[in-house]
């Protein structure tokens, strides 16, 4: 007996196969001639069983004396080969280097064409360069990708466009200048603020009209959502008459118009629903964090569940992505979802957002705009993505096998000129694919084995304070910066260290959209010398926060009042004045339900006290409660083990920001599941050099005695200079 293709010698290749390897039989027989051909015939006639590709079984003699002892012998040779055929099987093994596989079986040879499960995008890279099929026989099998995009849609603006006014509506006649069916018309208008029912009949000849669709709405909002496109039966219409309502409100100018043809062929979409991971309500906005079950899923589309009877709501769609060696919130879609009946009218709605990307991460991020409308209730959210189909040709039927999971192999190149015809055309076959497993030939690594966890030692000598960091779970960490953090670290945040045991560990900085709330301490003053202007003394638990809003509540029903927010602090003579950081206007009336007010804030504080003031002038001083100020969170994103001790440093304002190479492979942080880390109390390592981060209004003695020296100085030098007089006579 002999081996062949032992897993000892050259592994196999995963680019362009070589001519002569066995991974080009799948797509056509090789053609034997001459000599090899006829060495082959004489091989295989002494060959009797070839369970597997490697292993080769030869026929034993059977003349003369050794007759009797086979048959004899029979039983043994039986289990023999039955267990050489066992252990052949398994002498075929797959490559080493991937460490998903999957499985799933064919019922026929020839052109097939599966559905690729979430679970396989998740476990490969984001373009599946490391995919590999093969065989049973472990033999690679060539493939092809088939991505499902929707066609483009030809938009072109109207040939035509009149406007004509009636006694209460809008007539708007198109020549649409499109000969081809058409579904959809958008208007252009420069209003801001309108809602309208719209009827929209079309005609070929500009005399015979036919309605299409009666009452469609059509808004614009001040919180930004919008609806301006129309949706009918589609047809080739060459004009279009669209007639706006305006008995409940004034006519709105339009001064445009788009049509857009019918798409004949869509792209398939396969609807899932996402877990919301996170939700945190944010002034003014509503932040959701769903977590997609997988990464590198195509998103068609994102679709919300709520049971709220009328709104209008301006949401964008957001995905974490590193950039300038830190995690930030990249939108990446927007749209409006709305609920909306206008009186007389059926309730028309739209609750999906269009987004088609691929999403690289487990997590995107749903902001709803609220402004002053109350957060929407959303009960579930539901995806739509594009399926990712493998077409390849499959030559005989049995198992066969999908290998992901490889960070560094080529992405392959395979000769596809068999399978140069219409993919579409191939029906999905219904196959069942096997979860991935860990693979039998794969040592598994150590959590993200790409990202290093240790970096170069660090002299803490000049940092104040530090902070134990307590992990629950190995692997990818997330840490949220809490206030004393905030308050004493650089205000880009430069200065924070993680070590472990006198190392540094790479870091990735998060800034997020989410925003926390802090209770000020609070003290309404009414000014003896100034009756007429109220004042709120808002006290912080820390100086130097990065608050970016201050909001309130009013008891009082009508008012009217310029609202100013100010801070003192101290200039380098330390005289102290008053420093505006933020100011608006604030109207209200019995009919706003909302009675809550907000200030944004500029810039981070340098004091731990701000003062809210008002002029009321003739009018009684407004009632104020419910005081709230928000700083945005930031978190530190790691490696670590469980069982090792980490410490945050911070507190340095003369050092400068660390740049570590772990920015290189940040994406396998971002789409690792991550662990949450919290923070043990502060400890104060060194107190502060005299004059170092002092709180506004300090240091003034210390201007004032040095000039103090100086003017004494200059009078001492003065006075020699002086000639002195001569005695009287």
């Amino acid at each position: 007996m002999k081996r062949l293709n032992d897993r000892s010698t050259k592994p196999p290749s995963h680019g362009v196969a070589a001519g002569n390897s066995p991974r080009r039989e799948p797509w056509g027989t090789a053609i034997q001639t001459g000599r090899a051909a006829e060495q082959r015939k004489n091989f295989e006639d002494d060959a009797f069983f070839r369970p597997c590709r490697g292993l080769i079984c030869f026929k034993l003699p059977t003349h003369g004396s050794r007759r009797g002892l086979l048959a004899a012998a029979a039983p043994q040779l039986l289990l023999a080969l039955l267990a050489i055929f066992s252990f052949s099987i398994h002498a075929a093994a797959l490559p080493d280097g991937w460490r998903r596989e999957q499985s799933f079986t064919l019922s026929a040879s020839g052109l097939t064409k599966v559905s690729l499960p979430v679970e396989t995008l998740d476990a490969a890279r984001p373009a599946l360069e490391d995919l590999r099929v093969f065989d049973d026989a472990g033999n690679e099998v060539p493939y092809i990708l088939e991505r499902p995009v929707p066609t483009v849609k030809i938009v072109r603006t109207v040939k035509s466009f009149q406007v004509a006014m009636q006694a209460r509506a809008t007539i708007i006649s198109i020549e649409t200048g499109l000969m081809q069916p058409l579904d959809t018309v958008t208007l252009e208008t420069p209003a801001l603020d309108f809602l309208k029912p719209v009827r929209v009949e079309a005609s070929a000849d500009g005399k015979t009209w036919q309605t299409l669709a009666q009452g469609l709405p059509v808004f614009r909002l001040p919180n930004g959502a919008s609806r301006l496109q129309l949706n009918f039966s589609s047809g080739v219409w060459a004009w279009l008459r669209l007639t706006v309502d305006d008995q409940r409100s004034a006519p709105v100018p339009f001064t445009g118009a788009r049509v857009q043809a019918t798409v004949t062929e869509s792209a398939p979409v396969e609807t899932a629903e996402a877990m919301i991971s996170e939700r945190h309500e944010n002034p003014g906005a509503t932040r959701l964090a769903l977590n997609l079950g997988a990464a590198n899923l195509s998103v068609a589309s994102m679709q919300i569940a709520t049971d709220e009877p009328l709104f209008a709501r301006q949401v964008t769609l957001a995905v974490p992505q590193v950039s300038e060696d830190a995690i930030r919130e990249q939108p990446v879609g927007k749209g409006a979802i709305y609920r909306v009946a206008v009186e007389g009218q059926a309730a028309s709605e739209n609750l999906s957002v269009p987004l088609e990307q691929q999403v690289r991460s487990r997590e995107l991020l749903v902001l709803i705009k609220n402004e002053d409308s109350p957060p929407l209730p959303v009960t579930a959210v539901r995806i739509e993505r594009r399926p990712v189909y493998l077409v390849f040709l499959a030559k005989q039927s049995g198992a066969f096998h999908l290998l992901t999971g490889n960070e560094h192999c080529p992405a392959p190149k395979y000769d596809l000129a068999a399978l140069g015809m219409n993919l579409k055309s191939v029906a999905v076959s219904p196959v069942k694919i096997s979860p991935p497993t860990d693979s039998a030939s794969y040592r598994t690594p150590e959590v993200l084995p790409g990202v290093e966890d240790a970096g170069a030692a660090l002299d803490v000598a000049d940092w104040k304070y530090r902070q134990p960091v307590k992990l629950t779970h190995s692997g990818a960490q997330q840490l949220e910066l809490d206030l004393d953090v905030l308050s004493q670290a650089q205000p880009g945040l430069g200065d924070l260290r993680l070590l472990r045991s006198g190392k540094q560990v790479p870091y990735l900085l998060e800034h997020t959209s989410i925003t926390r709330a802090i209770q000020p301490g609070v003290t309404a003053i009414i000014d003896a010398k100034d009756p007429k202007l109220s004042r709120w003394i808002l006290k912080l638990p820390q100086p130097n926060l990065p608050v970016t809003r201050l909001t309130c509540v009013a008891r009082t029903a009508l008012f009217e009042r310029e609202m100013t927010v100010q801070e003192e602090v101290a200039d380098q003579r330390g005289e102290k004045y008053r420093r505006t950081v933020g100011n608006a206007s604030w109207v209200q009336t019995p009919n706003r339900t909302n009675r809550e007010f907000s200030i944004t804030l500029n810039g981070p504080l340098q004091s731990d006290t701000l003062f809210l003031e008002t002029r009321n002038g003739d009018n009684p001083p407004i009632a104020l409660e419910n005081f709230q100020l928000f700083h945005p969170v930031s978190r530190v994103v790691f490696k670590a083990a469980a069982a090792d001790e980490f410490f945050l440093y911070y507190g340095n304002p003369r050092v400068a920001s660390p740049r570590y190479d772990l920015s290189l492979v940040a994406g396998q942080l971002l789409t690792a599941e991550k662990s949450i880390a919290t923070l043990a109390a502060r400890e104060q390592l060194k107190k502060s050099a005299w004059g170092e981060n002092r709180m506004p209004g300090q240091g003034g003695l210390l201007f004032w005695g040095i000039l103090a020296v100086v003017v004494v100085g200059l009078l001492v030098v003065i006075s020699r200079l002086l000639p002195k007089s001569s005695p009287p006579a």
